[in-house]
């Protein structure tokens, strides 16, 4: 196991950015419409139940990462099926992500410049961060976690007193009524982005304080949801239901709006920062746990000499994973939530808690 060790506040900070990620940009649970931010909720009451199944398991092997401990619930041959598994899907959505970024630039930003350069520099900065180890990246995300919370605050603030919003915008709150609602929750609004804490198991035996690690985990989750549904409803009072619904950055849009005093106008770097802030923490931490997992199969004792082909990988597959854009968002809506998300986030967590403690009982009885 890795000698680092990160403290709960940094824990803290690194699940909320991770959680944000792209979340806090795109289009999340607005099939919903005005009831989006319910779906949000909802959501995120099934990302806290998962959670603590994942902290149950850890509890019974505090000091391992889920690519290790898998081998002492179902065994050697099979535990290294799953935990294989479990690397390729870490890498594949951190890939998933980067495109994401890479797209959102395009679209806000950079419309001249190729993709595959956008994502590479990406990476690059990510690499570099991950060959220096967690305990950087940690300390990292304290500072931008506060650089985050005032900038939100500073768009906030330019949005109120910009006129912008129109509370009739919420109304009907539950127009969709209550079954679209739970519907959007599950499983797309449960699997991104609360679900997405599995690789958290990767992480939980870093904490120096095991005993913070559940508290901190729900905290984390309760706080970004709450960020998420908030920032959900500031779309749909200012742009309206339907336009948030079909927009494919409606943050960008939102900020798009902001008008003060005919001098403050054309704010969108607001949101670029926070994408590519936020971004970099969920690529850096799905591409950290695909990494340990490496190192785990494989018995190293550290993953740095795989970090750059690691990632040159992940730039390659996000450009390839999809023809363009659109296609992207369909398979991240009808196919990833479903065949992806759920075995690896819900299914299988599930399964290795049910045999852990179904051998510890045997055992107890033997």
């Amino acid at each position: 196991m890795d000698k680092v060790k990160i403290n709960s506040f940094q824990f803290f900070t690194l699940l909320v950015l991770f959680e944000l990620g792209s979340a806090i940009v795109v289009s999340v649970g607005l099939e919903a419409k005005q009831g989006a931010w319910a779906t949000i909720l909802l959501g995120m009451t099934g990302g806290i139940a998962i959670f603590c199944i994942y902290y149950l398991l850890h509890k019974q092997y505090p000091d391992k990462p889920l690519t290790d401990y898998v081998n002492s619930i179902v065994g050697k041959y099979i535990g290294t099926v799953i935990s294989f598994l479990y690397i390729v899907y870490f890498l594949y959505i951190a890939a998933r992500v980067l495109r994401d970024f890479g797209d959102l630039l395009l679209t806000s930003t950079l419309p001249e410049t190729p993709l595959f350069v956008i994502n590479l520099v990406m990476i690059i900065v990510i690499v570099y961060v991950l060959f220096l180890g967690l305990e950087v990246m940690a300390r990292m995300s304290e500072f931008f976690f506060i650089f985050l919370i005032l900038n939100g605050l500073f768009a906030n603030f330019l949005i109120f007193f910009s006129g912008i919003i129109n509370l009739k915008n919420l109304f009907p709150i539950l127009g969709e009524g209550v079954g679209t609602i739970i519907k959007t929750a599950f499983p797309v609004g449960f699997t991104f982005p609360f679900g997405e804490v599995i690789v958290f198991t990767m992480i939980l035996p870093l904490l120096n304080k095991e005993k913070t690690a559940l508290k901190t985990g729900i905290i984390g989750i309760v706080v970004s949801g709450l960020l998420i549904a908030y920032t959900t409803m500031l779309n749909v009072v200012v742009l309206g239901a339907e336009v948030s619904r079909v927009s494919t950055f409606p943050l960008l849009m939102t900020v798009g709006k902001i008008e003060v005093a005919e001098f403050l106008e054309r704010l969108d770097a607001l949101v670029v920062v926070t994408l590519v802030l936020t971004m970099f923490f969920k690529i850096s931490i799905f591409m950290y746990a695909g990494l340990s997992g490496i190192k785990s199969v494989l018995k190293l004792n550290s993953f740095r000499t795989f970090v750059f082909p690691v990632g040159l990988l992940t730039a390659l597959c996000s450009i390839t994973i999809a023809g363009d854009f659109s296609e992207h968002l369909k398979e991240g809506v009808d196919i990833v939530p479903y065949y992806l998300h759920l075995p690896f986030q819900a299914g299988i967590p599930i399964m290795l808690l049910l045999i852990a403690i179904f051998r510890k009982k045997v055992m107890k009885k033997s």
